[in-house]
This record gives structure tokens, C-alpha cells and sequence, in this order.
């Protein structure tokens, strides 16, 4: 395997010439630069980017920290980070949290040990005094999906309050009155807050939510069976459910079309999301509008905009915040 000093060999240079081309670092003669490139294209010559980086400084690499890979609402975040970095010309190291504080902090770690330059974190665990500090001392590192405001200028954050209240307005306004609620068994930060924007809009509504009421599993189809089949089991009569996300919610359908319930005659059900999964189950669900893709785009470009100092970076907190809407299809009608 053909290495720097190879190159510099055959070009007739040095190697701190061929690492000046490489890193882009120092503007060279345009003949040096070709005689160069020619020799690399020669020797088949391919440089290691650790090695690239220790003289640049630089590894452009963006860090993502996510909960899990096979949830289809983290794929869709990844995928529109990893569309942003391609165009910036940035790779993309993916490391999951597993909704587990430790793991979310070591996943972090790791990222920073492997020298990225940007990160976009997902946290759903660790505490907000430590994504503080965090942030302090990692340049460009941006919160997705959660705000704290000692960092507002870093977060790009989704309103989850207001998605629990749309989700409970609408089946409010089609004379639902014995509403079930599907959560996360993981007391994580929007499940609380889509909780409690479910709880102020009932109230409102002036209708009751007890405990019983309230079911929780694992954030995935088959906790939305678990969970609803615990309510069937404990004897709770409801005519709508509103569920924590898309998955959990096509768990729900499933687990009542088995026991011969016609949905939405006999159950109105909501998701939260809109992933793709959401146009396709039968029926076609109706949910709330997570702006996932936009939101993971903008983040992305915060990022880097943070490790350039870009000085043009707009510092108002609001413009990174996301509000819901419903997205109205088959799964839920009028009671």
C-alpha cells in the first residue's frame, strides 16, 4: 500500500507538500498540485482521514446521537442529516442512546474520542445540567426534539405540549368523552409533555381522564398491543385512543381488530408522527404531524454553522421551534 512519502517521491516533493494538497490547507503552484494528484492517481494512493485530521485539526464528521436504529422516525432523522452533511461534504457517525442516560452520555463520548466536529443529539434521558455542560464544551453541539433554555440558541425543538392538545381537541370535537391514553412505559421528556397537553386540553373540555385510563408499554408496535390489552384486561370502557406514536398506535389497531373491533365505527384511534407507516396501515391513521425531516435538516445546518462561527447565525430561540398539526385520514370519527 503506496503511502505519503510514496507520492512525495514520485511528484518530486516533500511530504509536508503533499499533506499541504491533501489538507487544502496551503495554496500550492498549480503544477506542484498536479504533478501531485497525478502520483496519487498512480500509486492508487488513498490517505487516512485520522491521519488527515490530526494535521487539519479537522475530521469533518458530524456526530448523531439517536434512541434507535430501527424505529422509522429516527431513520427519517438520520436520513435527513446524512442528506445535509453530503452536501457540506461532512460523513456521519450514528450512535443510539437506547432511551438509558449512561448509554446516551457514552454514545456521546465516543463520538467525541472519534473527533467529530459537529453533533446532533437526540437525548431522552440524561439530565438537562448535563446537556448544559455538554454544550459548553462541545462547539457544535445542537439538541434535537428537546428545549432547555439556558441553550435555547442550540435547540431545535418540537412543542409536544401542543401536539397532546391537538390529538385531544379533535377527538374532543367527535363527541369522544371516554378517551384512553397510550404512552411510553420510558418516563422520557415529550411523553410527559404530550401527557400533560392531553390532560390540559381534557380538562378544558371538561372531560374526565382517570388513571385507569392511562396505559403504558415499550414505544413500538408490539407495547401499543400490550398496553391497549391491559386496558381490555382491567375492564375500561373507551371509545377513542390516543396513542403516544405512529408504532404504538398500529400495535392498537391490531390488538382490537383481533378482538372483532371495527376501527374507527367502534374505536377512533390517533397516532403521533405521521412516519410512513401511517399512510399504509389499514385503516390509513390519522396522527400528528411531527416535522421530523425539516427539523433534522435545520439542526444539521446549526450545527456546522456553530464550528464555522458562522457570524450570520440567526441567535433567536423561536426560530428553531416547531409547532403540530393533524394530519386527517381514516382511524378516527364522530362517536
Amino acid at each position: 500500500m503506496a503511502t505519503i512519502k510514496d507520492v512525495a517521491k514520485l511528484a518530486g516533493v516533500s511530504p509536508a507538500t503533499v499533506s499541504r494538497v491533501l489538507s487544502s490547507t496551503v495554496v500550492v503552484s498549480p503544477k506542484t498540485k498536479a504533478r501531485i494528484e497525478k502520483a496519487i492517481a498512480e500509486l492508487d494512493f488513498r490517505p487516512n482521514a485520522h491521519a488527515r485530521a490530526l494535521v487539519s485539526k479537522s475530521t469533518h464528521t458530524i456526530g448523531v446521537v439517536i434512541s434507535q436504529l430501527a424505529d422509522p422516525f429516527f431513520a427519517q432523522m438520520a436520513s435527513s442529516i446524512e442528506n445535509v452533511a453530503k452536501k457540506r461534504k461532512f460523513k456521519v457517525l450514528v450512535s443510539t442512546g437506547s432511551l438509558d442516560a449512561q448509554k446516551e452520555l457514552t454514545a456521546i463520548k465516543s463520538l467525541q474520542a472519534q473527533r467529530c466536529e459537529a453533533m446532533v443529539v437526540n437525548s431522552k434521558a440524561l439530565a438537562d445540567d448535563v446537556l448544559i455542560d455538554l454544550a459548553q464544551r462541545i462547539p457544535g453541539f445542537v439538541l434535537i426534539n428537546k428545549f432547555i433554555p439556558e441553550i435555547s440558541e442550540r435547540c431545535v425543538w418540537f412543542d409536544n405540549i401542543a401536539g397532546g392538545k391537538v390529538m385531544a381537541d379533535y377527538m374532543a370535537s367527535l363527541g369522544h368523552t371516554a378517551i384512553a391514553v397510550i404512552s411510553t412505559k420510558e418516563r422520557v421528556y415529550d411523553a410527559t409533555h404530550r401527557l400533560n397537553g392531553i390532560r390540559q386540553s381534557l380538562d378544558a373540555h371538561q372531560i374526565a381522564l382517570p388513571e385507569e385510563y392511562i396505559a403504558h408499554g415499550s414505544p413500538d408496535y408490539d407495547g401499543g398491543r400490550t398496553a391497549v390489552e391491559s386496558l381490555i384486561q382491567r375492564g375500561v370502557k373507551f371509545s377513542a385512543v390516543l396513542c403516544y406514536n405512529d408504532a404504538m398506535a398500529t400495535g392498537v389497531i391490531s390488538a382490537l381488530t383481533d378482538l372483532g373491533k371495527r376501527i374507527p365505527d367502534d374505536v377512533s384511534i390517533i397516532g403521533f408522527d405521521d412516519v410512513l407507516l401511517a399512510k399504509y396501515c389499514m385503516p390509513k391513521l390519522t396522527t400528528v404531524k411531527y416535522p421530523i425531516d425539516i427539523m433534522a435538516r435545520k439542526a444539521t445546518e446549526l450545527a456546522l454553522s456553530l464550528i464555522a462561527k458562522d457570524q450570520t447565525l440567526n441567535q433567536n430561540a423561536k426560530d428553531y421551534q416547531y409547532r403540530p398539526f393533524l394530519v386527517k385520514r381514516e382511524s378516527a370519527t364522530k362517536r
